[in-house]
C-alpha cells in the first residue's frame, strides 16, 4: 500500500547469489526490499544467473527478477561478479532502462566500484551501496555500513562527499521477526541446553556436517540441537540424513522462523557473516569459523568484543577443535553468560527504521529530495 507520506518509488536492487558466494547478501536485500515494499515502493531486482542463485526464492517473495546472462569466461571465474565490470554495467543499464525510470538503485556486490556506478547510475536517480569491506571507491548518494568496525573515518576518500554515510550496527537490517522476539528474550544465565547450527545459506565448506561430527561425542548426548541448512545447499540430504542417527538433533530447511530458533537456542555455532549481528540482536553466544575472507574482520572484531569465540578459518578447524571449545563453554556457564552480554551491547540502538525513511524519502545525497 502506498502511504501518504511517500509517493510510490521505482527501486532496483542489483545483487548476488550462488553456491560458492552464498545467499547473505540476497537475503539481507530482501529484508530492505520487503520494508521499502510495505511502504509503497515499486522493487524489482537484477541478478547474475549464477549457480545456486537465489532468484527463484525472490521471485516467490512476489518481486520482478530481471536475469543477467552466466558468465562464459573462465578468466573472471575468481571475481565477485564472475564477469568483466564494464560487460556487467552495460548489461544492468540496459535492464535499468527496461525497468525505468528507477529512482533509485541500491548496490550489493563486492565487485562493483566506482567505475561501474558512474557507467550504469547514469541510468538510476540516485545510487545506495550496501558494503563491508571498505576498499575501493564508491560513486554513490548513500553508503550503509551495518558493521562493527564502521566508523566516520572507515570510507574516508572513497565516497564522495555528499555520501550520506549510515555506518554502525545500529544499522543493521532486521527481518521483523527478529524484532517481534526481542521482548520475549529469556534470561542467559549461561547454561547450555540447546544449540543452534547454521553456516548460511550455501554452506560451501560443509562446515555443518563437520560440526554434526564434532557433537557425536557422548559428551554431548543431552543437548538438543537444531540444525538449518539453506535451500540452496547442496548437502542438505546428507545433513538431513545425519541428523536422523542423532536423537535431539531436529533439520529445518530453508526456513522463515530463525529468530524463533535463535530465541530458543542457549549457543549458536556458525559463520561469520551477516547472521553474527541477527545473533548478537538477540544476545546469543557463540563459537564462529570463518567461511569466506570477507568475514574476517567482523568476526575477529566480534571475538575481541568478547560476544563470539573464533575457531579460526574453516580449513584450519577440525571437528577435534569444535568438541574441545564447547566442552569449555560447558565447563564456564559465567563466561558464557558474559558472551551474551556483550552480544547485546554491541548492537546499541536499532536504527533500522531510519534506513527505511531516508530512502523512501530520498532526503540524501546530491539533492534535497529526489521523489518529485
Amino acid at each position: 500500500m502506498v502511504t501518504d507520506a511517500y509517493p510510490q518509488v521505482n527501486l532496483c536492487f542489483r545483487v548476488d547469489s550462488s553456491h560458492s558466494m552464498g545467499t547473505g547478501h540476497v537475503m539481507r536485500c530482501l529484508t530492505l526490499a520487503n520494508e521499502l515494499a510495505r511502504r509503497g515502493a515499486k522493487v524489482s531486482f537484477i541478478c547474475r544467473d549464477l549457480p545456486g542463485n537465489l532468484a527463484p526464492y525472490v521471485m516467490e517473495q512476489g518481486y520482478q527478477v530481471f536475469m543477467l546472462p552466466g558468465p562464459d569466461d573462465r578468466a573472471y571465474a575468481q571475481t565477485w561478479l564472475q564477469v568483466d565490470w564494464r560487460t556487467d554495467a552495460l548489461q544492468t543499464a540496459e535492464l535499468l532502462r527496461e525497468a525505468g525510470p528507477v529512482d533509485g538503485l541500491i548496490i550489493d556486490q563486492y565487485g562493483i566500484d566506482q567505475q561501474w556506478e558512474t557507467l550504469a547510475g547514469e541510468h538510476a536517480g540516485k545510487i545506495v551501496v550496501i558494503d563491508d569491506l571498505a576498499d575501493r571507491l564508491h560513486q554513490c548518494d548513500m553508503l550503509l555500513d551495518p558493521n562493527l568496525s564502521a566508523d566516520g573515518h572507515r570510507y574516508q576518500g572513497l565516497v564522495p562527499n555528499h555520501c550520506m554515510q549510515l555506518l554502525g550496527t545500529s544499522y543493521t537490517l532486521l527481518r521483523p521477526e527478529f524484532r517481534a522476539v526481542k521482548p520475549q528474550l529469556p534470561e542467559r544465565d549461561g547454561s547450555i541446553n540447546r544449540i543452534l547450527i547454521f553456516f548460511g545459506g550455501t554452506d560451501p565448506t560443509r562446515e555443518t556436517i563437520k560440526t554434526l561430527h564434532a557433537l557425536q561425542s557422548s559428551a554431548f548426548a543431552d543437548l538438543h540441537l537444531d540444525v538449518v541448512a539453506g535451500g540452496m545447499n547442496r548437502n542438505k540430504d546428507d545433513i538431513a540424513a545425519l541428523c536422523r542417527t542423532m536423537p535431539k538433533a531436529s533439520f529445518h530447511c530453508q526456513i522463515d522462523y530463525m529468530a524463533e530458533l535463535m530465541q530458543k537456542a542457549d549457543l549458536s555455532i556458525g559463520a561469520g557473516g551477516s547472521t553474527t549481528w541477527e545473533r548478537c540482536y538477540l544476545g546469543l553466544p557463540s563459537l564462529s569459523i570463518i567461511t569466506a575472507d570477507n568475514q574476517r574482520e567482523i568476526t575477529t572484531l566480534v571475538h575481541e568484543q568478547g560476544a563470539t569465540r573464533c575457531l579460526g578459518s574453516s580449513a584450519d578447524v577440525t571437528p577435534l577443535r569444535i568438541e574441545q571449545e564447547l566442552k569449555g563453554l560447558l565447563a564456564d556457564p559465567s563466561l558464557v553468560k558474559g558472551m551474551s552480554e556483550q552480544a547485546l551491547q554491541i548492537m546499541g540502538e536499532d536504527k533500522g527504521n531510519e534506513v527505511i525513511d531516508r530512502i523512501m524519502g530520498g532526503d540524501y545525497g546530491r539533492h534535497s529530495r529526489l521523489y518529485a
